[in-house]
């Protein structure tokens, strides 16, 4: 399994999204420091209901401790873009 689909199942287990996405774009990143040892960039969009009261640090926090190790081992960069489904559906 690569990295996108370990994000992918990580995120699915934790937070039953209605909409997740994941893009790999550690190829922007190549020659950068962060990138040389391997560990990649990766933009996820996370849409669930399990964000409903929570500030955008703890969203952040919760994405960040279902990741886990990933964070050490496969991650360098990591965008995220978490919203609850009414959240979601105000940006249009």
């Amino acid at each position: 399994m690569n990295r996108v689909e370990q994000i992918r199942v990580a995120l699915q287990a934790a937070f039953s999204p209605q909409l997740l996405e994941v893009e790999d774009d550690s190829h922007r990143h190549a020659g950068h420091a962060g990138a040389r040892d391997g560990r990649g960039h990766f933009n996820v969009t996370v849409v669930s209901d399990a964000f409903a009261g929570k500030a955008p640090l703890a969203r952040h926090r919760a994405v960040y401790a279902a990741l886990g190790r990933m964070m050490e081992t496969d991650i360098h960069a990591l965008s995220i873009k978490a919203f609850t489904p009414q959240e979601h559906a105000d940006r249009g």
